[in-house]
């Protein structure tokens, strides 16, 4: 019976290894800054997310740049 369970969480652990290292890509150089943009980044409240960004774009009159030094007023 032992035999059996150890052979069963071996093919358990090995499928898992295989499934985790399944996952690995390699990136291109030139592909990162399109994975790096923020509309890749997972999040739950996205909707709400960007109605608070074009608020505070209104508000400070700039538009871009979100999350950037300066504030819109061109003296960076």
């Amino acid at each position: 019976m032992k035999s059996k369970l150890s052979r069963l969480v071996s093919l358990a652990l090995l499928l898992t290894a295989l499934g985790a290292v399944g996952g690995c890509a390699t990136v291109k150089a030139y592909d990162r800054g399109n994975l790096a943009d923020p509309i890749m980044a997972f999040q739950a409240e996205a909707d709400e997310a960007g109605r608070e960004l074009h608020w505070i774009e209104a508000r400070e009159g700039s538009t871009g740049g979100a999350g950037g030094a300066g504030g819109g007023c061109a003296c960076n």
